[in-house]
């Protein structure tokens, strides 16, 4: 079992678009993004148009649920950059939990739906969302939110 060489985990509800593929990645200098979403990793129709947007930028990307993260993570090659991107905080915490390395989340977009407050203009948050962001932050991770390197860092 080898320590995985996680450069960056994001949390958004678009998972991969431009934004994440044309700056993030570029930035953080990753070679392989994962998107860890149970619904994603069996819909072949998403899985394209997101592999269409790292294809573009020249990575690789897989999909898998969160389980199979969990399981294969530890198997990555040191040459392996990995850029882990999720849609909730429910679901990098399960990660924690489990002993996955991460030592900071991006929030980067968490839209509005019904019982959500904001923290910023862009990630609006529950309770739930608030228990899972506050236990990554117990456990000494960094949580912040920045849509794009631009934008200033907003430590939640």
């Amino acid at each position: 079992m080898t320590t995985p060489n996680i450069v960056f985990t994001r949390i958004d509800n678009r998972l991969v678009h431009g934004q994440v593929g044309n700056v993030w990645v570029r930035l953080t200098k990753a070679n392989l993004i994962i998107v860890v979403d149970d619904e994603v990793a069996k819909d072949p129709l998403q899985q394209q148009l997101m592999k269409m947007t790292a294809d573009s930028y020249g990575v690789g990307i897989r999909f898998f649920t969160v389980q199979q993260t969990i399981d294969t993570i530890f198997k990555a090659s040191p040459k392996q950059h990995i850029f882990i991107v999720a849609k909730t905080p429910a679901v990098i915490r399960k990660l924690v939990e489990a002993g996955v390395p991460i030592k900071q989340v991006n929030v980067g977009n968490m839209h509005f739906s019904e019982g959500k407050k904001p923290l910023t203009p862009y990630v609006y948050v529950d309770d739930k969302d608030l228990e899972d962001i506050n236990y990554l932050k117990n456990k000494g991770i960094e949580v912040f939110a920045q849509t794009i390197p631009d934008d200033k860092k907003v430590i939640l």
